[in-house]
């Protein structure tokens, strides 16, 4: 009897033991995918900033496209700081802590251009977590585009907290979902949500409200300050 007890008693044991490693292990991937990534995507994505301005510097005025981004996008109340947006939407685009355009399913309009719909993907969790916060916008809050020649002014008008990820009308030239029937000047941020999940995603409409041209000193727009 006290054999059979003994013996239980060791199945417990490292059972136990074998409960304590998993829980480690679950931690340290949480750790890692939480934290780790966001300090190796941000990194990236200074480096590759970095880049677009030295290229802005040395090409004089120009077209908006570079060759390691378009621009940065300025979300306040996100406080996310200056978020280089790039070409595409996949993981090996956004996972650089960036934001990405769409060019499919349906093709993202650019800010310069006369009308369309300026569509934005960026992680909420991990590899830079940019929009993190989106939930923090509001109606009326500033969504500011910098390029190289020009500050692109929006205004949210529209929130979806939660909609299927497979619906692509949110990203239409005329988003009418959010309550719009003419062409305009749009921006339409996505991300998912719940926080930690991908089984839906977040969606904040913006309209452009103005332009202003950028000084020698690239003083922001007073939106910024």
């Amino acid at each position: 009897m006290a054999r059979a007890r003994n013996r239980i008693a060791g199945i417990i044991s490292v059972f136990g033991e074998l409960l304590i490693t998993a829980g480690l292990v679950l931690g340290l991937f949480v750790v890692y995918s939480l934290w780790w990534t966001n300090v190796v995507a941000d990194r990236a994505a200074d480096k590759e900033g970095d880049q677009v301005r030295d290229h802005w510097a040395a090409s004089g005025p120009g077209a908006l496209d570079t060759k390691d981004g378009i621009g940065f996008l300025h979300v306040p109340a996100m406080g996310a700081g200056e978020v280089l947006v790039k070409k595409g939407t996949g993981t090996d685009v956004l996972n650089g802590g960036v934001a990405g355009y769409y060019t499919d399913p349906v093709k993202a309009a650019l800010p310069q251009d006369k009308q369309g719909n300026f569509t934005l993907a960026a992680h909420r969790d991990g590899h830079g977590a940019k929009f993190h916060n989106i939930h923090k916008l509001r109606t009326g809050d500033p969504i500011v585009f910098e390029s190289k020649d020009t500050w692109y002014v929006y205004k949210v008008y529209k929130i979806l907290p939660e909609t299927t990820k497979y619906n692509v009308d949110v990203l239409k030239a005329v988003p009418e979902e959010s309550g719009k029937h003419k062409p305009g000047r749009y921006i339409t941020l996505t991300t998912c949500t719940p926080m930690y999940t991908s089984d839906y995603r977040y969606i904040v409409w913006g309209e452009l409200v103005r332009t202003q041209k950028v000084d020698a000193a690239r003083t922001p727009p007073a939106e910024l300050r």
